[in-house]
């Protein structure tokens, strides 16, 4: 957290949705609203996590506010894990009502990302997507969501090539079907430990590319 972080808490259908906003940097508005989902509650996944806390960063430098929430069960977010279908209507409610409209991106974090995922395909047809960024993608433990061909531009996927959490051959299968391209960093471990400042980079390359 810094000094420009805000804690907010929403209401959502399984009870209050702790949150984290990160505004953009002083000087000037904000280019949209980022939303990030972080990895699964039963495995220690808190918006806390160094990754999510990394995608947070990547879009504040660019310009965007970045909100971070706790997904139900963790932390002060009430409720109890409901295997993504919960899951994604926690997502969707810190959205409609830290996002209801302008510029909008979407990103997560292994499981965080496998619900980013269904919450864009939700979303796609009804608002103005920047960006979906999926990090960690969760492919061998969940049915991610196939991603409208036009989403293709604005889609970011990272994946670390040692991943033991996730194969990299998983993602592969889910991205290939799609013609998806899936940028993999070398050596990468599914947390990319000692190389969160290159999963910054890419995020930041993607972001200012866009």
């Amino acid at each position: 957290m810094n000094s420009r972080t805000e804690k907010i808490q929403l209401k959502g259908a399984a009870g209050a949705i702790e949150v984290l906003r990160d505004a953009a940097a002083a000087g000037s508005p904000a280019l949209g609203v980022a939303v990030i989902a972080h990895p699964h509650p039963l495995f220690g996944g808190t918006m806390d996590n160094k990754v999510v806390q990394t995608l947070a960063r990547a879009f504040v430098s660019c310009g965007w506010t970045a909100v971070r929430f706790n997904f139900r069960g963790v932390g002060g977010s009430e409720g109890t894990h409901d295997e993504g279908r919960g899951e994604r209507d926690d997502m969707l409610a810190v959205v409609e009502q830290l996002a209801p409209e302008g510029p909008l991106a979407i990103a997560g974090f292994s499981f965080g990302a496998f619900v980013a995922s269904c919450t864009a395909e939700k979303l796609w047809a009804a608002r103005d997507i920047k960006h979906l960024v999926l990090v960690g993608t969760a492919a061998s433990r969940f049915s991610v969501a196939t991603l409208p061909a036009e989403a293709h531009e604005c889609t970011l996927v990272v994946h670390g090539e040692q991943d033991d959490t996730v194969p990299l051959a998983a993602v592969m299968d889910w991205a290939r079907p799609q013609s998806l391209p899936v940028t993999v960093v070398p050596g990468g471990s599914h947390f990319f430990h000692g190389q969160l400042p290159l999963l910054k980079s890419l995020v930041v390359r993607h972001l200012r590319a866009g």
